[in-house]
Parts: structure tokens; sequence; C-alpha cells
């Protein structure tokens, strides 16, 4: 069975990426990961924060107590021609290249399109095929309008590209106004790819300490349906390439968002669950349901149930709440 993909430019084997997380931390997974299959892999995150940081962290200490000395500050370059930040993410870029056949995708998180966007670079330098773009932020301040926001994502985007030559791919969060949109300017803004969707953990509360908790939920498969819907809705109205995240548990999940238009279908908690073993357990699923179901190759079935080909295209729309609504039953 041929389930070669494109996506973002990249070729691949088959379109199960492990996306970014703890996974991709150490060399020895990740191999195990390329030997069950897994055609690329996105690594963690390095985070603004990390970079921004170190950057001060180093700054501190090179100039604390020079008043004592008239000339101590000369013995030291200007903290800026320092290689600031966590060199240690450039270097396991590096190894996870030598270690592997598959294309590595780097992961960069921020908000801002300040001297972090450097590190897009110095990514590029260390071997990565690509990169995803995880803009995670939350609007809090009122007086900030959602155009306002919108135009944070486009300028990191374009402050990325004109920074590297390297695929390009932007992990949306689902909570725009006007999706279709934003995903329609980001395309033309020149991403790759789009990831559907970024997950916002969720703060809780402990009321015995009376503090806020951070936690993780891992995706559940009714996840699945966010980035479903719209994968379906965005086939053949962008160029980008599509990306499909949450809740992908079996080959039946993937296979829907491949027949909904996406490029790959990528794997976080299934793998976090079952161990790097399981993409081969999905692949063969997968690989079986195509040759039941008379599908020559992986081509064929993309976007064979986006909006645009299945004889209901409503069916992604309101009339979908409707017919929902009416079909429900205790």
């Amino acid at each position: 069975m041929d389930l070669t993909t494109t996506y973002m430019g990249l070729k691949l084997k088959n379109p199960l990426v492990p996306s970014a997380s703890p996974l991709s931390k150490n060399l020895d997974t990740i191999k195990k990961l390329e030997d069950a299959g897994a055609s690329a892999i996105v690594l963690y995150s390095l985070f603004e924060e990390q970079i921004s940081f170190e950057a001060e962290e180093l700054d501190h200490f090179l100039s604390y107590g020079t008043e004592s000395f008239a000339e101590a500050l000369t013995y030291f370059p200007e903290a800026q021609d320092y290689k600031l930040g966590p060199d240690g993410y450039l270097e396991h870029i590096r190894k996870a290249k030598q270690a592997t056949g598959i294309p590595i995708i780097a992961s960069l998180n921020g908000v801002s399109t300040g001297g972090w966007i450097d590190y897009a670079r110095k990514m590029e330098e260390a071997g990565a095929d690509g990169l995803e773009l995880n803009v995670y932020m939350l609007a809090t301040d009122p007086a900030r309008t959602g155009a306002e926001i919108e135009q944070v994502y486009i300028d990191v985007l374009k402050a990325v590209k004109s920074n590297v030559k390297i695929p390009v791919a932007m992990k949306l969060s689902p909570f725009f106004s006007a999706t279709a949109a934003m995903a329609k300017r980001l395309d033309e803004a020149g991403a790759d790819a789009l990831v559907l969707f970024n997950r916002f953990y969720q703060p809780d509360l402990d009321l015995e300490a009376l503090e806020v908790k951070p936690g993780v939920v891992l995706s559940t498969p009714e996840d699945l349906r966010l980035p479903l819907r719209w994968i379906a809705i965005l086939f053949g109205r962008i160029k980008a390439s599509l990306a499909g995240t949450s809740g992908v548990y079996t080959a039946t999940d993937a296979l829907k968002l491949i027949m909904a238009g996406a490029d790959v279908a990528n794997l976080c908690a299934v793998l976090l669950k079952n161990g790097p073993g399981h993409v081969g357990k999905i692949l063969d699923d997968m690989e079986k349901w195509l040759e039941e179901h008379e599908y020559a190759n992986l081509r064929m079935a993309r976007g064979s149930m986006s909006q645009k080909n299945v004889a209901e295209p409503a069916a992604y729309e309101r009339a979908n709440y409707i017919k929902a609504l009416n079909s429900y039953t205790r």
C-alpha cells in the first residue's frame, strides 16, 4: 500500500507524524518512533521565555559587581555578542538528524517578534528540515481587539519566514472569530502548513491551598471532531498543507483526518499512553482498511470527504448543529 504524502514540501513515507511532546526529548525514543514507522518528528518546543531568561541571566552575571573595578567591563564583550539561549536544543537537533533518516521538524513557541526569532535561523543551521511555530497566546487584555491579536500571528510568521529557507508551519488556536479567513491570511503570508489545533492547557484551583494549579489533560478521541471539521472546510481553499492534531488514537481517526483533507495526522496522547511502538499498530490498521476498501493509495482517500466533495456540504456548517440536536435521544 502506497501511504506516501507530502507535507509542507517534505515528502513523507506515510502521514503519521508524532507532534511536539516530551517523547522527543530522548534520542533513543526518537529512534524508536522512527523504527515503528513515524515518517517525521516534531521536536518539543523551545520557548521564547527560555531564551529571554537565559539572555537576561547571562547579562546579569557578566555585569554583577563590575562597579567595583573601573575597567572590569572591558574584559568581557557585550552580552549581545554571546550565543545566548538554550544551545542544548540546537545540539539536540543535530543529534536527532545524525541518528535518524526522517525529517526533523523543530518547534518554536512565542508571542512576539523579538530576538528569539533569530533561533529559527539557528535551528535551520543545526539541520532542522522544517519549523513549527506555536503561538500560544491568550488574549486577556480587554482593550486589545481581535484584529490586533490576529496581526501578531501574521507578524511572527513573516518575521520567521524572512529568516529561514526551510518550510514553516503555523500551529493555530481554534478561538479565532473567523477561522477560515485567518487561515487564508496565513496562507497568503507564506505559511507552508497549518496545524489544527493547538490545545490550551487550562488551570485548575486548589481550594485547600488556595492556589492556581497548572496541569496537563491529554486529549481524548472526542477532541478529533474540531480539527476534523475545519480541515474538511479548508481543504481545496488554501495552498498550505494541513495537519490534524488532537484526538488521534486509532487508524480510523487518522483516516478520518486524511479523508477530510489533511496531509498528515499528528500523534501525541496515544503515544504517551502506549509507547512509541504504537505507531506501527496504527500504520498496519490503516493499510488493512485501505486494502479492504479497495484504495490503491492514500492519495485516493485524501479530501474525499471534505466539504467540497461530500454530497451534503452544509453538514459541516449550521445544518449539522440542528441535525445533531434533533437526533439526540436519551
